[in-house]
């Protein structure tokens, strides 16, 4: 049987190659006949800068960056095999949870350090960006990052603006002159996958403010702030971006993006799929094997064992799924093409033993998996 394993991975236990070694050791236990093609998958996510490294063959960089506090702290970005494409995690630049959540302030945070990530990226001769937007402490807009790579903004008196949501409230104008002339040359994909445009009821700040730190009397006023900001590009850009779709992600990146970096938002799993090729991957293949750490109702919004699904789907391949365990309304994932999931724990008081020995039960449940299917 030939088969296609390709799983994402399970967030805070096993990165997706781990997962896909695994998955093929046991599968490799019913028979030594199969014939198996791993392609570890993400979505923009967690893991996605170590996913592509890896499978590409390429080179994780180290570097200096600004954390939304103003600290210095070494992070990291991935140069993919191709020796073109940078690949950026803003989670660990920019992240939530480098910050203490018991002592959250995310008036004064900033996305340079973002700013200063791309600039590195550009530095070492890399002019392909995958940026993946997740899981961001910030809420300015992305202003810090523009400023970092040279965009000059202001407040009405022509001063500096400040770091984070005072910046916001304060801008004035924005100039481009001495904005690092790389970009121009350069093409970025962010990989969002929200729809919130920069401000409003559904916007940056009020979808995602509260997770950051900011009350409910704060938030009306901030998202004047945002659509100050909004504003502005709009009228710079001659385009509507502050409504466009992913606009507000990432506390506004989403529109920065589009105005400093002239970038495309896109789902991360189809940046990531397309890619890979994924697509060319599915010819001659019996079934495929994806998976994540849970499946639930969210899964269907195009996370990676769905984007593998619907893509098998094309081609009347059955998939069926590995996963840490199953969440509320898992069930929807059966009409995008997933036919059985395998589970390595059945509530929430098997987990952490899960999580000890993920790499046994993935074993474990690829071996039920292929003896419960093969064709």
């Amino acid at each position: 049987m030939n088969i296609l394993i390709s799983p994402q991975a399970f967030k805070g236990s096993v990165t997706a190659i781990e997962v896909a070694n695994n998955i093929e050791k046991g599968i490799l236990k019913s028979s030594d006949r199969h014939k198996i093609i791993k392609l570890p998958v993400a979505d923009g996510g967690d893991d996605t800068l170590k996913t592509l490294v890896e499978i590409t063959k390429g080179q994780i960089y180290e570097t200096n960056a600004t954390r939304p506090d103003g600290k210095v702290i070494q992070t990291q970005w991935g140069a993919l095999g191709d020796n073109k494409t940078a690949v950026i995690e803003m989670a660990k630049i920019s992240g939530l949870a480098l910050m203490n959540s018991k002592n959250l302030e995310p008036h004064k945070y900033t996305t340079y350090g973002m700013g200063e990530v791309i600039k590195n990226c550009l530095d070492h001769g890399f002019n392909k960006f995958i940026i993946g937007i997740g899981g961001s402490a910030t809420n300015d807009g992305g202003l810090g990052m523009a400023e970092a790579l040279g965009a000059i903004c202001t407040d009405k008196y022509g001063n500096s603006i400040k770091k984070g949501i005072d910046g916001l409230k304060d801008l004035y104008e924005i100039n481009l002159d001495k904005m690092d002339k790389r970009i121009q040359n350069s093409t970025f994909q962010i990989a969002c996958d929200v729809n919130n445009p920069l401000y409003g009821e559904n916007g940056a700040t009020y979808a995602f403010g509260p997770q950051k730190g900011f009350n409910s009397t704060q938030i009306k006023l901030i998202d004047n702030h945002m659509k100050n900001y909004g504003n502005i590009i709009d009228e710079l850009s001659k385009t509507k971006i502050s409504s466009i779709p992913g606009s507000g992600a990432a506390g506004g990146i989403g529109a920065a993006a589009m105005y400093f970096l002239n970038g495309r938002l896109e789902s991360g799993s189809k940046i990531i799929l397309e890619y890979l090729e994924f697509e060319k991957y599915c010819k001659n293949i019996d079934i495929v094997i994806t998976g994540e750490g849970q499946i639930d109702f969210q899964t269907i919004n195009n996370k990676a064992p769905i984007a593998v699904a619907r893509i098998a789907k094309k081609y009347n391949i059955p998939v069926y799924a590995i996963c840490g365990i199953l969440g509320d309304n898992y069930e929807k994932v059966y009409k995008e093409g997933i036919k059985k999931i395998y589970p390595l724990c059945g509530n929430q008081n098997e987990i952490e033993f899960a999580t000890k020995n993920a790499k046994r039960l993935i074993q474990e449940q690829a071996y039920k998996l292929i003896t419960d299917n093969i064709i």
